[in-house]
């Protein structure tokens, strides 16, 4: 969440910030119910003080009253009076607080200064390309088509054990989704410095407030039905960013880099109709992420550096792509500047996203309480949080399913994959 005291402080600037982003921020019901705030604690902090002096009286006025025969009632009543409306005074404050915290929850981050204006994905600047799309002697395939002739790709399966948007894998196609995810681990740790770390796939809502799915993205999450609220993983970044939640980090561990593989699960309600055909998007999907924890001075450089490290995995499979800096308008909730990389499909003649890499800056830090201890002042402060996708395994999949295909149908496995495939050079 954005820091309460400067939105407080600089509403207007605040706004300005945000509409860059398409969102519209309400600066006349925040002023309201800050006003409405500071008014109802200067009356409970007053009730207080007042309470706790008459508290401090009330014994020697009652030994007196006691001593002339008077009726002690009234003061006692006056004690209980003050007490009641104490608390009714933090009742009402605490409702404004509840109100000021709940709308600010729903307000998304900041966009980096460099966020080019814009209201949808058409409005995303590139940056770089790497690689040419192959030219194609022979009608293309795309994936779905691929697997079916090889057998080894099985959506109407997939649709009976569960329902649409999941897929069966075997032979062949299975190892390469293994080896896919082995490859982008093995290139993470060895090559990027990230430690590997296994992770819960179900989480609790906690995790979710933390890193900004909850509450505002509740329908794109898959709820267990019991009463714990737990949900299974959206991403890999849920789970690993909240290791740090309610923690202080000590600044000779940072920075610290952790590389996961995980499935996901996404309901997406209201994308039917969109991307049904094939792996493009599923319910279920795995995919391999990289998550850092860093000070807030090395942020801005370090999403350049994750961003090279999920291009790194693309340039070892010889697939094009394409980095894009995404717009205002297609910004997630909780970034503050994010680029996307996009691999080239044949099947569908464009570039397709197949990682997201972004910097939140200490907008999830601020809602995970997970802070840094800066040695030069010796206090905790927010910390810098930035995940990517290093890959989407079963983009990766396709991509190389349909780059790679031969004339005959068959797809040729990328050079370095083949030790992955125990020698195998070819699919079907």
């Amino acid at each position: 969440m954005l820091d309460p005291k400067l939105v407080r402080s600089e509403p207007e600037t605040i706004a300005a910030a945000l509409s860059v982003r398409g969102f519209s921020l309400d600066v006349e019901k925040l002023t309201q119910l800050e006003v409405q705030r500071r008014d109802l604690q200067d009356k409970a902090q007053s009730l207080q003080s007042e309470r706790n002096a008459y508290a401090k009286s009330m014994g020697k006025q009652i030994g007196e009253a006691k001593s002339k025969g008077e009726d002690i009632t009234p003061l006692k009543e006056k004690g209980e009076a003050l007490k009641k409306a104490c608390i009714q005074a933090e009742d009402e404050l605490s409702n404004i607080q509840q109100q000021l915290d709940s709308y600010l929850n729903a307000v998304p981050n900041i966009p980096d200064a460099e966020v080019p204006a814009g209201t949808c994905e058409d409005d995303n600047v590139e940056i770089r390309r790497w690689g040419e799309p192959r030219h194609f002697d022979f009608e293309v395939l795309d994936h779905v088509d691929l697997g079916a002739n090889c057998g080894q790709l099985d959506f109407e399966t997939a649709t009976k054990i569960t329902g649409s948007r999941f897929a069966v894998m075997r032979g062949g196609i299975a190892r390469l989704h293994r080896a896919l995810i082995q490859l982008m681990l093995d290139t993470h740790v060895a090559e990027h410095g990230y430690q590997e770390i296994n992770v819960p796939y179900i989480v609790n809502s906690d995790s979710l407030f933390g890193t900004g799915q909850l509450p505002k993205f509740e329908e794109e999450l898959f709820k267990l039905q019991d009463d714990r609220g737990f949900y299974l993983i959206p991403t890999a970044e849920v789970p690993v960013t909240n290791i740090f939640r309610d923690e202080i980090v000590d600044a000779n561990q940072m920075p610290v880099k952790f590389t996961c593989h995980t499935p996901c699960f996404r309901s997406e309600a209201g994308s039917y109709g969109k991307d049904t055909r094939g792996m493009i998007r599923q319910h279920q999907f795995e995919k391999v992420e990289m998550v850092q924890f860093v000070k807030p001075e090395e942020s801005t450089e370090t999403l350049e550096k994750l961003t090279g490290h999920a291009e790194a995995i693309l340039q070892k499979l010889g697939l094009p792509y394409k980095t894009v800096i995404l717009c205002g308008g297609d910004l997630g909730f909780s970034s503050a500047r994010t680029y996307d990389i996009e691999v080239w499909l044949p099947s569908q003649d464009r570039y397709r996203e197949i990682s997201s890499c972004s910097n939140f800056r200490d907008f999830q830090a601020r809602r995970l309480k997970a802070r840094w201890r800066n040695p030069e002042t010796g206090k905790p402060e927010l910390l810098h949080t930035l995940n990517g996708s290093g890959l989407a395994v079963g983009r990766t999949l396709v991509a190389v399913l349909e780059n790679y295909q031969q004339a005959d149908g068959s797809v040729t496995i990328p050079e370095v994959l083949i030790p992955y495939m125990a020698g195998q050079t070819q699919i079907g």
